[in-house]
């Protein structure tokens, strides 16, 4: 392995827990909103109230899952679910480009793609709850 920063490959673990909670905290507060204003979030993405409401508690559940370990990389595949709906969404029926415009392109729902992939693929590191304590 060619690494420039050898010493820095120590603290992979935390920052594997520092992405999981900029994971969980995007999810938690964007499955929040919708799960508690179903009506309004729905309508604002093409979606009915229930399918909103399910997304929303899809999202927080799965926020809880990557941000603990527990059940993470389930979690972590949840996610990218929703976030390829998301992208699907916005090519094909919002007929959005990559950039989009005033930031409202898909780039940014990739980056949670491949974010939640990483922890997929690593099982989110050291410091999760299952490996914490059992």
């Amino acid at each position: 392995m060619n690494v420039t920063f050898p010493r820095l490959l120590q603290y992979s673990d935390v920052a594997l827990l520092l992405m999981r909670c900029i994971i969980a905290a995007v999810f938690f507060s964007s499955g929040w909103s919708t799960a508690a204003n179903p009506v309004a979030r729905g309508k604002q993405n093409g979606m009915s109230p229930g399918l909103a409401r399910f997304v929303g508690i899809a999202e927080v559940a799965g926020a809880l899952g990557v941000l603990t370990g527990v059940l993470g990389q389930l979690a972590a595949m949840g996610l990218i679910i929703i976030m390829l709906g998301a992208i699907k969404k916005k090519i094909l029926d919002w007929h959005t480009g990559f950039w989009g415009t005033e930031s409202q392109g898909w780039h940014y729902d990739l980056v949670f793609v491949i974010m939640n992939l990483v922890v997929i693929t690593t099982g989110g590191g050291l410091y999760v709850l299952p490996t914490m304590f059992f």
